[in-house]
């Protein structure tokens, strides 16, 4: 195979030519293109180092605001416990002191009772002492009678 240097030499203008056209027409254009390619490429990376640096600020932020109403909620369910515990020991103070004033009222009532009881007991005993006196007095008594009188007052009086 022999080389054919006028066509090689026409292939070679030919591609020359077409080079400087294409050079010419479309490198500029598509080197444009590539190029703000890139800047939007850029851009947009650079906006989302952004708003990945915004939303890291953003995440500590919450984290904490988080915590502040974590210690708050702390500060205020400490309160409300402190609260509560100072009515309970309110109500237990004011209980027991009802509980005591019951009491006293109830001694007070039991003793007023046990007053009457015994002074009801005295006067019983005093009517029948009178009764047997009288009774002793109407008739003469033998022993016997004597002792069954005394067993029914010590019976009825309850000694």
């Amino acid at each position: 195979m022999e080389i054919k240097w006028p066509e090689v030499l026409a292939a070679l203008i030919n591609l020359l030519v077409l080079y400087a056209i294409v050079k010419h027409f479309f490198f500029g254009k598509v080197g444009k293109v590539i190029e703000d390619r890139q800047s939007d490429i850029q851009s947009k990376l650079d906006k989302a180092d952004e708003d990945t640096e915004k939303a890291r600020m953003l995440l500590l932020e919450n984290e904490r605001v988080l915590r502040s109403a974590k210690d708050e909620g702390k500060k205020i369910t400490e309160a409300q416990k402190q609260k509560a515990d100072k009515i309970y020991e309110e109500i237990v103070e004011q209980a027991k002191t009802e509980a005591q004033t019951l009491l006293d009222r109830a001694t007070v009532e039991i003793n007023r009772e046990k007053q009457k009881a015994e002074q009801e007991i005295r006067e019983q005993v005093v009517d029948l002492a009178v009764l047997i006196s009288t009774k002793a007095l109407e008739e003469s008594i033998d022993e016997d009678k004597h002792k069954k009188l005394i067993n029914d007052f010590i019976a009825k009086v309850g000694i």
